[in-house]
């Protein structure tokens, strides 16, 4: 079981970094933030977890990481809010701001009962408002130079090493503390980071944008597996998330595309 899940994210992690540096380089960089977005990271985990622990640990642990979407929109209002409105500001300081308004509000939902439904209503309220008041970067912002291959190396082995250490720590918390510490937003760290520091605070803003708009998938995902497991077994249940993830978030792209 160990063995299989080091090899999920031994290869998950890093293409999926690969391919959102690949989509910055063409599409921008609010598209690499989308497609960090989805629940490479914390869907296998879950699964895993189901298997292991059984549907109804998985059902607390995924209305757990529903409710840490909610930190994720914290983080990424904080990081934009330092990033565009200090203008200047040395890179680690928006990531370490985001990282301690995560830390922060996930410490507020433990040990707080949530039923699935409540936890996904008052998660996406939270991403719309958030969302409608999140610090905008210039629209005057054109033409970022594409990242380097050498670069793009660096931000696989990074977000993978994170990946790894986030997600060891987190299995041993209990259903719920994992499910909040589990959707912790690495990719965008390492994304946003790497952005910021080659081609300023506007672009990383525009990708921590895009990733806050994609939260809606993990919410809808998350919400069908914490609904169905118990009645639908582990495999169906994942199954029909997984089914329900491009729809989704085809429709966040339409956003996104609206939004720019």
């Amino acid at each position: 079981m160990f063995d299989t899940v080091l090899l999920l994210k031994l290869f998950l992690v890093p293409m999926l970094i690969l391919v959102a540096s690949l989509a910055g380089n063409r599409w921008g960089p609010a598209v690499s933030g989308w497609l960090v977005s989805l629940p490479f990271t914390s869907a296998p985990v879950v699964f895993f977890l189901a298997i292991e622990q059984g549907g109804a640990f998985a059902s607390s642990a995924s209305v757990g990481v529903i409710l840490g979407l909610m930190s994720i929109t914290l983080f990424a209002f904080a990081y934009c809010w330092l990033a565009l409105r200090r203008k200047g500001v040395p890179w680690p300081y928006p990531v370490l701001l985001g990282s301690a308004a995560f830390f922060l509000l996930t410490l507020a939902f433990v040990d707080i009962p949530a039923p699935p439904a409540a936890a996904f209503a008052g998660t996406t309220l939270f991403l719309a408002v958030a969302y409608r008041f999140l610090p905008r970067a210039s629209a005057s912002v054109t033409g970022n130079p594409p990242v380097a291959w050498w670069e793009i190396a660096f931000r696989m082995v990074a977000a993978t090493a994170l990946v790894l250490l986030i997600t060891q720590a987190s299995a041993t918390l209990g259903p719920q503390l994992s499910g909040l510490l589990t959707p912790f937003p690495v990719y965008v760290c390492v994304l946003a980071s790497s952005t910021y520091r080659l081609q300023g605070a506007e672009p990383a803003a525009r990708l921590v944008r895009g990733a806050t708009l994609g939260l809606f998938t993990p919410a809808v995902f998350f919400l069908i597996v914490s609904t169905t497991i118990a009645w639908l077994g582990i495999g169906p249940s994942f199954g029909l998330a997984i089914a329900a993830t491009p729809v989704v978030h085809a429709l966040a792209y339409r956003l996104l595309k609206l939004d720019r």
